[in-house]
C-alpha cells in the first residue's frame, strides 16, 4: 500500500509540472496565486495560553490526594480468577467460599491505595471514583480514608455515596472555606480543545499535564454508560478520580481509565464527562444514591451482519436479546429480536446508547420507544420504573446452611479433589450468568489458581454438566462423581463444562492430593 501511494503521489506531482511547462512563466505563477486565494484559509490556533501557570496556580489547591488503607487477607492478593467486582453473582462466590473455609484465622495485612479527587464545594464534598475508595474485593468500601489537600494538611474523609455503575464516588471532609472547583458543560466540548490534568500519578502529588481532548463518547466496555472523553493529556496510575479542566478552569471530566499494554501513559486516557458526573454527584450529595430509569431488556449492539439482514441503517440502534417479566418492555408488547432504533425522541446509537438513554430518563415517565420488527417499524409506549439495586444474592440461599454437614463436606471434597469450590445452580444464580432453564449442573465459585482446572482455562461461573458422564445437579453429586474415580483408582475426571452461550466441551482434568486445596 505505501508504494502504491507513493508512485500515485509521484504520478500527480509529474503531471503537474508538465502542465506548468506548458504555460507562459507569469500566467503559471498568477494561476498558482489565484490557485492558493481559493482554498479556505486556516487561521492559527486561538486562544491556547503561552503558558498554563496561572490557570493552574488558581485550580490546583482544589485538587487532593486520596489514600486508603484496607485489611485485607493475604490469600486474595494471588490472583485468583474473579468475576466483574461489585457484581451480585460476584458477593455470592465471596460469600460462599467464606462459608467453606475451615475455621482457621486468615493471615492479613494492611493495603494502601492513592488516587485523586478535586474539592467542589467550601464546606469540603469530594468527588473522586468509586474504585479509588473500594477495597480490593469490588464490592465493600476501604477502612480508612485520608484526604490531602496542595498544602499538606490532611483530613479524615467519610464516604457520603457510591456509584459502582457509574464509577463515582462523594466524599466529605470537615473544612470551611476550603478551595473549591466547579462542573463545566462538556457537551460543549470538541475534539482538539486544549484540556489540563491535574493529579497524583505514581503518588506524585500536584502533577500537571495539559493535551488536547482526543475523541468524545468512547465505549471503552468498562461498564453500560460508557461515554468517556478521551485526551492525550497524561494520565496515570494514581490520576484516577482527578480532574481535567478546560481552560476557563472548569471541570469537564473525571479522569478514570487509561489504554496501555505497559501499565504507563500512551497517550490514551479517558475521562468521565461532567454532563454524566454531575448529576450522579448531586443525587449522592442529596439522597446518598443514584436513581436511574429502567426498561428492563438484555440488550446488544446491532452488528453490520445484522444490520445488513434487517435492511437497516449501520451503527444506528440496539438488538433485545431478552425481556425481563413484568418489566416495563414486557408491559410495552417488546419481544426479544426487537431492534429499538429510537427512544424518547433520541436515536439509539453506538455513542447514544440504549441503557443511556433510558437511564438518563424520568423515572415514572411514558416514552415513545421506536423499534424494527419483522420488517416494519412500530412505535410503543413504556413506562419507565426505577433501575432495581444491585441486589447481591444472599448467601444463605444459595450455599450449603452451616448446620448441612452432608453439603459441606461434599464442597470440601470437591475443593480438595479439584481445587474449585461449587455451588447450586439457583433461579437467581441463572439470572445473573444468563444460564437456560433447561441447563442442569453446578456451578463454580472459586479456583485454587494451582489447581489443574485453573491451568485448563476454567472460570468462576463455568457451569459443569457432568464428571465423568454423571450428571452433577448438586455440589454432593460431583462429589460422588469424583470420589467413584478416586476409588477406581483414576486420577483425572473429564468434566463437560458450558460457559455462557458457547456449546458445552468435555475437559479431562487431573485431580489434586487428598492434601491439597
Amino acid at each position: 500500500m505505501r508504494i502504491a501511494l507513493a508512485m500515485t503521489g509521484a504520478a500527480v506531482l509529474f503531471a503537474s509540472a508538465a502542465t506548468l511547462a506548458l504555460q507562459e512563466p507569469g500566467h503559471a505563477q498568477q494561476t498558482a496565486q489565484e490557485s492558493l486565494s481559493a482554498q479556505p484559509q486556516v487561521s492559527a490556533p486561538g486562544g491556547a495560553p503561552g503558558s498554563f501557570a496561572d490557570l493552574t496556580a488558581r485550580l490546583q489547591p482544589a485538587v487532593v490526594n486520596v489514600s486508603t488503607t484496607q485489611e485485607i487477607e493475604v490469600g486474595r492478593l494471588r490472583g485468583i480468577p474473579r468475576l466483574a467486582p461489585g457484581t451480585p453473582l460476584d458477593e455470592l462466590f465471596r460469600r460462599f467460599q467464606e462459608q467453606q473455609q475451615d475455621g482457621q484465622e486468615p493471615e492479613t495485612r494492611e493495603a494502601q491505595s492513592l488516587g485523586s479527587g478535586f474539592i467542589i464545594s467550601p464546606d469540603g464534598y469530594v468527588v473522586t471514583n468509586n474504585h479509588v475508595v473500594t477495597g480490593r474485593g469490588g464490592t465493600e468500601p476501604v477502612d480508612k480514608i485520608t484526604v490531602t489537600l496542595s498544602d499538606r494538611t490532611e483530613y479524615s474523609a467519610r464516604i457520603v455515596g457510591r456509584d459502582p455503575l457509574s464509577d463515582l464516588a462523594l466524599l466529605k471532609i470537615e473544612g470551611k472555606d476550603l478551595p473549591y472547583v466547579r462542573f463545566g458543560q462538556s457537551e460543549r466540548v470538541r475534539v482538539g480543545d486544549w484540556v489540563i490534568a491535574i493529579g497524583n500519578p505514581f503518588g506524585l502529588g500536584g502533577t500537571v499535564t495539559a493535551g488536547i481532548v482526543s475523541a468524545l463518547h468512547r465505549n471503552i466496555q468498562a461498564g453500560q454508560y460508557d461515554r468517556y472523553i478521551q485526551t492525550d493529556a497524561s494520565i496515570n496510575q494514581g490520576n484516577s478520580g482527578g480532574p481535567m479542566f478546560d481552560l476557563s478552569g472548569n471541570v469537564i471530566g473525571v479522569n478514570t481509565a487509561i489504554f496501555s499494554p505497559t501499565g504507563g501513559n500512551v497517550g490514551i486516557g479517558f475521562a468521565i464527562p461532567a454532563e454524566q458526573a454531575s448529576p450522579v454527584i448531586d443525587q449522592l450529595r442529596s439522597i446518598g444514591r443514584v436513581r436511574r430509569g429502567y426498561l428492563g431488556v438484555s440488550i446488544q449492539p446491532v452488528t453490520p451482519e445484522i444490520a445488513s439482514a434487517l435492511g437497516l441503517q449501520k451503527d444506528r440502534g440496539e438488538i433485545v436479546a431478552s425481556v425481563e417479566n413484568d418489566g416495563p418492555a414486557k408491559k410495552a408488547g417488546i419481544l426479544a429480536g426487537d431492534v429499538i432504533t429510537r427512544v424518547n425522541s433520541q436515536e439509539v446509537t453506538v455513542d447514544n446508547t440504549l441503557s443511556a438513554i433510558v437511564a438518563n430518563s424520568g423515572i415514572g415517565s411514558r416514552v415513545p420507544i421506536e423499534l424494527y420488527r419483522n420488517g416494519k417499524r412500530q412505535t410503543v409506549q413504556a413506562t419507565l420504573v426505577e433501575r432495581p439495586a444491585e441486589i447481591a444474592v444472599a448467601g444463605s440461599e444459595n450455599a450449603p446452611a452451616e448446620g448441612d454437614k452432608a453439603a459441606n463436606e461434599a464442597a470440601a471434597s470437591a475443593r480438595r479433589s479439584l481445587g474449585i469450590t461449587l455451588a447450586e445452580l439457583t433461579p437467581e444464580v441463572r439470572r445473573q450468568l444468563g444460564v437456560d432453564t433447561d441447563v442442569e449442573g453446578v456451578v463454580i465459585a472459586s479456583l485454587n489458581r494451582n489447581s489443574d482446572a485453573a491451568k485448563r482455562g476454567l472460570q468462576r461461573g463455568d457451569v459443569i454438566l457432568s464428571i465423568n458422564q454423571q450428571p452433577t445437579k448438586t455440589p454432593a453429586a460431583a462429589a460422588a462423581a469424583v470420589a467413584a474415580a478416586r476409588k477406581a483408582g483414576r486420577d483425572t475426571v473429564v468434566l463437560f463444562v458450558k460457559r455462557g452461550s458457547r456449546p458445552p466441551q468435555f475437559i479431562g482434568i487431573a485431580m489434586m492430593g487428598k492434601d491439597e486445596g
